[in-house]
């Protein structure tokens, strides 16, 4: 159901306002529907108690007021007269020896009652009153008049009828009037319809082009905050558009990013400084302690140098993460994957390549490299080895990297993700290393529009992921 929704603002907005009019049309369509029908049936019962009454009064009577409120009945009664309605009218009174009842028709006690209050008001009593309803071609009245038949022919046989039979006294006769039954609003449900559409359009026509003065800068922003996510070392300012408040945000954007665009220019500079300033004295360190006498003091000199150097080069490498001038490339992931294993194969290293699917993905192949290396040393170094495998899940691609080592506690396993966070606690880095390779790799994956991942297998060893766009 989510799926059908719109997504974009203009989309929503616009569907709320159409369920909106839709609710509140329906709304007045029925309270408008309600009082015709309230008009239909406070007429239907003021003609039917006239012409009962003019029947008792006498026949000349009756058909003065029969003519006079089937008249009204159609003003009144939804505006619709059928062919037959002058010919009804003239039908005048029946008079019956036996009660209506037993010819048939639903009798219609609260029309009853009805109609028995309304002569009550009026001071006027009847022994008995019978209201009832039937087709016209059920009525035995009119099947014995034959000029009825072509009137009456054919729907205007299944016309309902509204017979009213009354009696003033005891021991009289019964007299019977009918009335055509007043055919049901329809015009109303047109004219809401219409009104509806009416209303939707002019609406639309005056809302559509301010909510596109709003979303239109709103999707400019955004396609800017995602373009700048992705290469914030090139700030681009936007021009300010669309209402005061959109033009405030617009403008506290540009700002925004001019100031992150300055920091991270900032940081270049000094990651650079301090690279220089540092490497250059470890190399200069480095040609000093070949002066050392001692052959095992100066090995371990060169290995804390090393290590020092090494340290140096992730850290810089991981604040260049995100700045990065490699241009994205279309890339053979099962080549480079497989390019590496080979260089760890040669290596004498117990790495494998496992199944793989073939991918192609625009990605940073150096930077890709790195991530996975470091997955790579990782395994081989808590797992003793590592099984490199690629796998295309629908939209995403996700390179695994399994060892058979003994995990991570759950509890950390977020943790491990930190910067220096090992999962030994020496500093030695044949065996606990510098804590930074998890971290590269995440940023690596996060500067792909990716994400690493870290659980246990449940046949042992640790599986470590890195899922990326196709």
């Amino acid at each position: 159901m989510a799926r059908l929704l719109p997504r974009s603002l203009l989309g929503q907005v616009m569907l709320v306002l159409a369920l909106g009019l839709m609710v509140g049309q329906a709304v007045s369509g029925a309270m408008l529907y309600r009082a015709a029908e309230q008009r239909r049936e406070t007429a239907l019962v003021h003609s039917l108690a006239f012409r009962i009454v003019a029947a008792l009064e006498g026949p000349a009577n009756a058909e003065r007021i029969a003519r006079h409120q089937a008249r009204r009945l159609n003003r009144d009664g939804g505006g619709h007269r059928p062919h037959d309605m002058r010919g009804r009218a003239r039908l005048g009174v029946e008079l019956s020896q036996v009660s209506p009842l037993g010819q048939g028709g639903k009798r219609l006690p609260e029309l009853e009652a009805t109609i028995r209050d309304l002569l009550d008001q009026h001071d006027l009593e009847l022994s008995k009153l019978v209201v009832l309803r039937r087709s016209a071609g059920d009525d035995p009245f009119l099947q014995d008049r034959p000029r009825f038949h072509e009137r009456l022919g054919g729907e205007g046989w299944q016309r309902r009828q509204i017979y009213v039979a009354g009696i003033a006294q005891d021991g009289a006769p019964w007299r019977i009037v009918r009335v055509p039954e007043p055919r049901a609003p329809r015009a109303i449900v047109g004219s809401i319809l219409l009104q509806t559409l009416v209303t939707f359009v002019v609406l639309v026509a005056l809302l559509f082009p301010m909510l596109r003065r709003i979303t239109r800068p709103l999707a400019s922003l955004t396609a800017r905050v995602d373009d700048f996510a992705r290469n914030p070392d090139r700030p681009v300012a936007l021009a300010e558009s669309g209402p005061e408040d959109i033009r405030h945000l617009i403008a506290a954007h540009n700002a925004m990013e001019a100031r992150i665009a300055a920091m991270l220019d900032e940081k270049d500079v000094m990651l650079g400084a301090i690279g220089h300033d540092l490497k250059t004295p470890l190399a200069a360190l480095r040609v000093r302690i070949e002066n050392v006498a001692d052959e095992t003091q100066r090995l371990r000199m060169a290995e804390s140098i090393e290590d020092i150097t090494r340290t140096l080069d992730d850290i810089l490498n991981l604040a260049r993460v995100g700045r990065s001038t490699d241009p994205l490339e279309k890339t053979d992931l099962a080549a480079l994957l497989s390019s590496l294993v080979e260089e760890y194969e040669d290596m004498g290293e117990p790495v494998e390549m496992a199944e793989t699917d073939r991918v192609v993905a625009q990605v940073r192949a150096t930077w890709l490299r790195r991530a996975v290396r470091n997955l790579i040393g990782n395994a081989l170094r808590y797992g003793g080895t590592a099984r490199v495998s690629l796998a295309a899940e629908g939209d995403r691609v996700t390179i695994r990297v399994d060892d058979d080592g003994p995990g991570i506690p759950e509890d950390q396993i977020s943790a491990m993700l930190e910067p220096f966070a090992r999962g030994e606690a020496s500093r030695n880095r044949a065996t606990g290393g510098a804590g930074l390779g998890l971290t590269l790799a995440r940023a690596i994956a996060e500067q792909h529009g990716g994400a690493l991942s870290l659980a246990n297998r449940a046949e042992g060893g640790l599986r470590a992921g890195i899922s990326l766009p196709r």
